[in-house]
C-alpha cells in the first residue's frame, strides 16, 4: 500500500477543519451533540498531523496557500 501525498492530506485537512466549524456551531445552537462535526475535526487533525510528520519543517501558516496552489496545479 502506497503513501498518501502530504500536500493533498494537508489541503483536505484544512478544508475539512474549516467546513466543520459551521456544523459544530449549528449543533451547539440547536442544543444537540456535534457528533459529525467532532468526527470531521478528528479526521482533519489526523490528516494535518500526518502531513506535518511526513514533511517536517515544510508546513507553516504562510505555506498553506502554496499547498493549495500545488494541489490545484496537480489536479489541473
Amino acid at each position: 500500500m502506497g503513501q498518501f501525498d502530504p500536500d493533498i492530506c494537508m489541503a483536505v485537512g484544512v478544508v475539512l477543519a474549516v467546513l466543520s466549524v459551521p456544523s459544530m456551531l449549528s449543533a451547539f445552537i440547536d442544543r444537540r451533540a456535534p457528533r459529525v462535526a467532532t468526527f470531521t475535526v478528528i479526521v482533519a487533525v489526523c490528516l494535518m498531523v500526518y502531513a506535518v510528520q511526513s514533511k517536517p519543517g515544510v508546513y507553516s501558516i504562510q505555506e498553506i496557500p502554496n499547498v493549495f496552489i500545488r494541489v490545484a496545479a496537480r489536479v489541473i
